[in-house]
């Protein structure tokens, strides 16, 4: 079976943004976060991780802003809550694999169920303790409309805090 989304990867990437897997709006479109309930480019502007309002179709446009994306299970389609291909130690290699090849500054997986998926274990919101070499992992609120139950914006608010002190550390 192919990638639902094909990865948004490259070098010199700031973030990667991580899904458990392509919903089924977003399959459709060919476009990630794109079920007009997703707060996703909602939250990447008014943080200020982008300085425009994108629509889903324009998710290319991320790397201008270096911001990349791609998904746990990159076969499967659905949300979360839903039965998705069981998560395989090849999927875990293959994300690490990429963040160890593009060696961005932070990999944000983008709800709770993706960042446990991954680690194999409960986790909390926010920065984890184990970094992949020497990208510093998150663990954000899900943008999915399913999820409003669970929506915490101060956490992405925190997380965009910490990619422009990262930044600024960086630039002097």
């Amino acid at each position: 079976m192919t990638d639902v989304l094909s990865d948004l990867l490259q070098h010199s990437l700031r973030i990667v943004l991580c899904g458990t897997a392509a919903g089924t709006t977003s399959a459709a479109e060919r476009a990630y976060y794109a079920h007009r309930q997703n707060k996703f480019w909602k939250i990447l502007h008014e943080t200020g991780l982008t300085p425009e309002l994108l629509r889903p179709n324009q998710y290319r446009n991320l790397l201008q802003y270096r911001i990349g994306l791609t998904d746990l299970v990159k076969a499967g389609v659905g949300m979360d809550r839903a039965t998705l291909p069981k998560l395989t130690a090849v999927d875990r290699a293959r994300l690490s694999n990429a963040i160890a090849t593009f060696r961005p500054r932070f990999l944000a997986f983008t709800s709770k169920t993706a960042g446990e998926k991954f680690f194999d274990s409960k986790r909390d919101y926010g920065e984890q303790l184990e970094p992949i070499g020497d990208t510093r992992v998150w663990i954000l609120p899900s943008t999915s409309g399913a999820a409003n139950g669970s929506w915490r914006p101060e956490i992405w608010h925190r997380f965009a805090d910490e990619v422009r002190a990262a930044n600024a550390r960086e630039s002097h």
